[in-house]
């Protein structure tokens, strides 16, 4: 039988004293964890907490946080470079070594710290951050001020460290958030440990956003200043400077209110360099007038004459180095032209006077198109070209354009080939004898023998009946021929001669290949194609006493200060004896007298076959030639040009001699 307690009274404590602690233990409240409310605290005081708790609390906050910055610094590496930051444009400057153009997503061109001036360097620190070179990197206010804009809804950019910019431009995006904020402060630390401040403030000054298109110090100087940053003086550095805290703010151009502050930040800029011991007070009292910038450049556009010159320029690249269109696209080269500036807008103006042609007033005028080349004999070089009206419109450059004949403007060669081979003539000019090697003169229907003279074995044999009158007009000199027409004389020489000789005289001169035509009877009165960058360098020939320069474009290419091969420039060449070149130099003089010009050999295009007029003509200095052809939308012969500018344009060949010679008076024909 089992032991019975249900309903006994617990037993007591039989020592009063334990009686007594037991009842103060049941009285007294059973410790907690945290004492929070505080026990034992009336009123106010209850909800304060201790200093204990304050300084717990905070000791735990720390450590937590302590934790999470060595979790993310863990976790965050310095990744790799974005996109942009990696690319930058190609450069392509004028024969003066000025640039030209930028091309590319990016206009940005990198550029070595020590090509920088030491003030352009000192006005940024001083602007940006002027304890750059002692700081770790990082600001911890920065940080703390993007978490308070975030809380308020406000933006969270400012208070960054130049590394901090650094690392924002190179490795992460544009984003205000609190996430990139803080990514960015971690990697600035890591970057600030790894790379060494000259490299990071180089980094920075090639990557940093200076409105008008630019980034980087490089292309700000060509926007703002139309300079390198090499040339860069302290005053223009400190107004450069200014546009870190906000193109849109700070370019002085745009608005009254943006000058004013982009003078009082670079007034502002040039004494902190001062107080921070970066410039010293005399150097600072030289620069009291702001350093006002040009108007905003076009020096990324490839409109009007600029497309067509870089079509040029990259065409010769590419078939001259090993580099492909992928390597040009992905930039970072400096492209040095033989473009000469000025003669390129004498050009441009020289086609934009020719006013005649209105293709709202007539039908005919309509799909008019012009192309022109200038080139230096001496030594081939490109100075200036016309590929059409507009480049982002027109895409055809017609200055490096096939399909266009070329008309009586071949003759020139056709006469130099029967030189050269053989064919024996009074002089060409119809002026006086030559010596035995030019003894007779060839006429409409044949030769008129001279002493000893032999005949081509079709050419039935004259009497020396016209030998006293050489300017007759029944039986006129190839010169005459020459700057009048005289389709059958020429068509009846270059079959004398043999049409394969005469293709191989043009070539010699410099004419492609591939743009001569088919060999019949026409053949010798121009049916062949060449560019007017072809023709130009081929009437240099002869002006330059039978020595032959190949068209060049481009003298060198550079791409991390190294050189790229392959861009030496042309050698010369023997096209032909030097007496032949000046013979027919000399023929084509007269043919630019008659057409009201002087000093020059030119030959100008029939209107034979009603579709192309050309003028080229050489001097000493310069060769240009000029085309006008017309095309139609969806047509791929050319239109004729017969009541282009009206009835007294000569079907349009009036308008290649009239360019010419408001180009050359221009003043395109004087110096080299």
């Amino acid at each position: 039988m089992g032991t019975h307690t249900q309903g006994k009274p617990a037993r007591k404590p039989r020592n009063p004293r334990a009686r007594k602690a037991s009842a103060a233990a049941a009285r007294k409240p059973r410790r907690r964890l945290v004492d929070y409310p505080r026990h034992g605290r009336q009123g106010l005081r209850r909800w304060l907490p201790s200093w204990r708790q304050w300084s717990g609390s905070l000791t735990l906050v720390l450590t937590a946080l302590t934790c999470l910055f060595a979790l993310v610094y863990a976790s965050v590496d310095i990744p790799d470079e974005n996109a942009t930051a990696q690319r930058e444009a190609n450069v392509y400057y004028w024969a003066d070594g000025t640039q030209m153009v930028s091309t590319g997503e990016v206009n940005r061109q990198n550029v070595r710290l020590s090509e920088i001036p030491d003030a352009v360097e000192h006005a940024v620190i001083a602007a940006e951050n002027d304890t750059f070179y002692s700081d770790s990197g990082v600001s911890p206010k920065g940080l703390a001020r993007a978490a308070v804009n975030m809380v308020r809804g406000q933006e969270t950019q400012g208070g960054s460290t130049i590394t901090q910019q650094y690392v924002k431009n190179t490795y992460l995006s544009q984003d205000q958030t609190v996430t990139r904020k803080v990514k960015e402060f971690v990697i600035a630390l890591k970057v600030d440990r790894k790379k060494s401040k000259r490299e990071i403030l180089q980094g920075y000054l090639n990557t940093s956003w200076f409105g008008r298109g630019a980034y980087g110090i490089e292309a700000a100087a060509h926007a703002y200043y139309g300079i390198p940053a090499r040339k860069l003086n302290p005053s223009q550095g400190a107004a450069l400077a200014a546009l870190l805290k906000g193109a849109e703010q700070y370019d002085p151009s745009v608005s009254a209110n943006n000058h004013r502050r982009s003078y009082a930040r670079w007034k502002w800029i040039l004494d902190r360099q001062v107080k921070a011991g970066l410039m010293d007070q005399h150097e600072r009292a030289k620069y009291r007038a702001f350093p006002e910038p040009h108007k905003q450049s076009r020096t990324t556009s490839l409109s009007g004459q600029t497309g067509y010159l870089v079509d040029v320029a990259n065409k010769y690249v590419k078939q001259h180095t090993s580099l492909t269109d992928k390597d040009l696209a992905h930039g970072g080269y400096k492209i040095h032209t033989t473009f000469d500036k000025d003669k390129v807008r004498q050009l441009e103006s020289a086609v934009g006077r020719v006013r005649d042609i209105d293709p709202k007033k007539r039908a005919a005028d309509k799909g008019v198109q012009v192309g022109a080349a200038s080139v230096r004999p001496r030594d081939g070089a490109i100075v200036a070209l016309y590929g059409g009206a507009d480049a982002t419109e027109h895409f055809t450059n017609n200055a490096d354009t096939s399909g266009v004949p070329v008309g009586s403007a071949f003759k020139p060669f056709v006469l130099a080939s029967a030189l050269e081979n053989g064919i024996r003539t009074k002089s060409v000019r119809g002026t006086r004898w030559q010596p035995a090697s030019s003894a007779s003169f060839y006429a409409d229907d044949g030769i008129l023998r001279g002493t000893g003279a032999a005949a081509p074995a079709d050419v039935a044999p004259h009497t020396e009946v016209a030998a006293g009158r050489p300017g007759s007009t029944a039986h006129p000199t190839l010169g005459q021929a020459m700057a009048k027409g005289g389709n059958a004389t020429y068509v009846r020489l270059g079959k004398d001669v043999g049409w394969e000789r005469v293709r191989r005289t043009a070539v010699s001169s410099g004419l492609l290949e591939g743009s001569m035509a088919r060999l019949d009877e026409t053949f010798p009165i121009g049916t062949s194609t060449p560019s007017a960058i072809r023709m130009a360098a081929a009437y240099g020939t002869f002006t330059n006493r039978g020595l032959r320069h190949d068209p060049y474009s481009v003298t060198k290419v550079v791409k991390d200060d190294k050189n790229i091969g392959g861009l030496a420039r042309p050698g010369s060449r023997r096209a032909m004896d030097p007496d032949v070149a000046d013979e027919v130099a000399g023929a084509m003089r007269g043919v630019g007298k008659s057409a009201g010009l002087s000093a020059a050999a030119g030959r100008t295009g029939d209107q034979d076959r009603l579709r192309s007029a050309w003028f080229t003509g050489a001097a000493d200095q310069l060769s240009t030639a000029v085309t006008l052809f017309r095309t139609g939308p969806g047509q791929p012969q050319l239109l004729p040009l017969s009541g282009v500018g009206g009835k007294h344009s000569r079907h349009g060949n009036e308008f290649p001699v009239r360019i010419w010679r408001d180009y050359m008076n221009s003043g395109a024909g004087n110096g080299s």
